[in-house]
């Protein structure tokens, strides 16, 4: 039959819609268990490459005849020799190009809503790292939040929505993705903002995200001054955007809370994630949107595939946010936590300027899932 490739966009729009698609991920078992493109309709098989080598006939009563089948493997080389094969058996299949590095780069943007005074807020969706970003344009201004190494997919967005990038945000220094936020102030000009506290072994210059700060982009106000939010790192730092959303970097998720431990620094911090968490956050009000850094599992996007939901909900439904007991949740914060993050160390190194890896030793250091949660 016939064989073609779909792109990381393209996966990530079935994703998106609630598509339904058959993978076979042709990757060792170890990997895929570890790591996979994850759709509400989706379903898998797994077979590793090397036990296809001889041949496909094996697993053509596994593969569906009435679903769009796709092949996935690490880089796309195997997965398109496994798509031939199974052409050449007469059925219709697609293999993802670029593999799952690609997947794991590819960026989505939604809006999230349009603010006051004709502003807008979009958010960027890294379905394969759970990672996600933002951008805030008013009146030909705009500002960038948690930006991903991806940095052309900002910048190509700025040219497009016709609006000039001032300021670039990191809510907090990240260990588990590269930032790409100083790389976007140095090639549009604007400022860079990075929490003190988070900043003390940088080696580049940067303007200090403190109490009492608030910036305006065009005609729309990003409130900093109340909410200095530690827990996730000693930094963490939230911003209220226009009233209406709040941007709660790693600290707060959906369907979780933050880790404290990706500084080594679990038990000196959770009594400040608590504090954050239980009393900084409650003080609120609870029809601020949250919108998080991070994702940890694709039940936690909306039906527009973005990730939000008010404060007063999670308040009510996230677990995190519902452990009266203190030590409760000091034990689940610091006993109850995923393996850490791929090359976490060198992350947080390379987004302290202290080491500048080559490209693919980047994309390398990144692979993998998002781990910044606990759940």
């Amino acid at each position: 039959m016939s064989m073609k490739a779909m792109t990381a966009s393209e996966a990530a729009k079935k994703v998106i819609n609630k598509e339904e698609l058959f993978v076979l991920d042709v990757r060792n078992t170890e990997d895929y268990e570890d790591w996979k493109i994850e759709g509400e309709r989706f379903e898998y098989l797994n077979v590793p490459y090397f036990d296809l080598i001889d041949g496909v006939e094996g697993i053509l009563d596994k593969l569906p005849s009435n679903k769009e089948i796709l092949v996935v493997c690490a880089k796309e080389g195997s997965s398109v020799m496994v798509a031939d094969m199974l052409s050449e058996q007469g059925l219709d299949v697609s293999y993802l190009q670029g593999g799952m590095k690609a997947w794991s780069e590819h960026m989505e943007p939604v809006k999230v809503g349009d603010l006051d005074n004709g502003g807008e807020l979009y958010q960027f969706v890294r379905l394969g790292k759970g990672c996600l970003s933002y951008m805030v344009t008013s009146h030909g201004e705009a500002a960038v939040i948690d930006a991903t190494r991806m940095t052309n997919i900002f910048t190509d967005f700025a040219k497009e929505k016709g609006v000039e990038i001032k300021h670039v945000f990191d809510t907090h220094l990240h260990a588990d993705h590269i930032s790409g936020g100083r790389k976007i102030a140095e090639q549009t000009g604007g400022q860079y903002w990075l929490p003190p506290k988070d900043a003390g072994e940088v080696t580049f210059d940067y303007q200090p995200l403190e109490d009492g700060e608030s910036v305006t982009i065009g005609e729309t106000t990003i409130e900093i001054n109340a909410l200095y939010s530690p827990g996730h790192t000693i930094g963490s730092t939230s911003f209220v955007v226009d009233n209406s959303y709040l941007m709660s970097g790693d600290i707060l998720f959906i369907d979780s809370i933050g880790r404290p431990d990706l500084a080594g620094m679990a038990e000196d911090w959770v009594g400040d994630l608590r504090e954050t968490l239980y009393n900084r956050y409650r003080a609120l009000s609870e029809e601020l949107v949250v919108l998080p850094a991070h994702f940890m599992i694709i039940d936690e996007l909306n039906e527009d595939g973005s990730v939000g939901q008010k404060l007063g909900k999670l308040l009510e439904e996230n677990h995190g946010l519902n452990m009266e007991d203190e030590g409760e949740f000091r034990r689940v914060v610091t006993e109850n936590l995923p393996p850490q993050p791929n090359a976490y160390q060198e992350i947080r190194e390379t987004n302290m300027g202290k080491i500048t890896p080559e490209e693919e030793e980047q994309r390398e250091m990144e692979i993998g899932p998002n781990r910044c949660a606990v759940r």
